[in-house]
């Protein structure tokens, strides 16, 4: 069976009020592989290693659950920097948008994505207000490509 994932992706202009009162979970994760990706990934107290193919709108995803030894085993395996950052989840019309703020050394970056049922719905979804530039089908924003860019990289206009 195939599971697939339909995911829009945005820079975020400005941080949505009252964001304590939403559910708020701590993320760390590292990358084993970014052709096709391979991602470990700790939330806090819950491990995964996630595979993704390719894709920007629309890609195939299988998630498995590890054990904290495993996640320990494999976390020094991972290429690049380990990226962390808080993950808020914000109900928004019928959909969840996922916020995250990064932290450590990509700590200028914030990012906001939703995952939609189907590629029509995704392509019909009109973002709030507090959502910037509509960045889904630049790789550069994903997280397996942030692993290579530090925030000095980014500001200098390498990235």
């Amino acid at each position: 069976m195939e599971a697939f994932e339909i995911e829009r992706k945005f820079l975020v202009k400005k941080l949505p009020e009252d964001l304590e009162k939403y559910e708020c979970r701590q993320l760390e994760q590292g990358y084993l592989c970014t052709e096709p990706v391979v991602r470990i990934r700790r939330s806090d107290d819950t491990y995964t290693l996630t595979y993704k193919g390719k894709g920007l709108l629309v890609r195939e995803e299988y998630n498995l659950p590890l054990t904290k030894e495993a996640y320990e085993h494999l976390k020094p395996k991972a290429d690049g920097i380990l990226i962390t950052k808080k993950r808020y989840k914000i109900p928004y019309q019928s959909y969840m948008i996922e916020l995250d703020i990064f932290e450590g050394e990509l700590a200028s970056l914030q990012l906001a994505e939703v995952e939609f049922p189907s590629k029509e719905e995704a392509e019909a979804f009109e973002a709030p207000e507090w959502f910037g530039e509509d960045v889904t089908f630049s790789g550069q924003y994903q997280n397996s490509s942030c692993l290579l860019y530090t925030s000095d990289a980014a500001d200098d206009g390498e990235s």
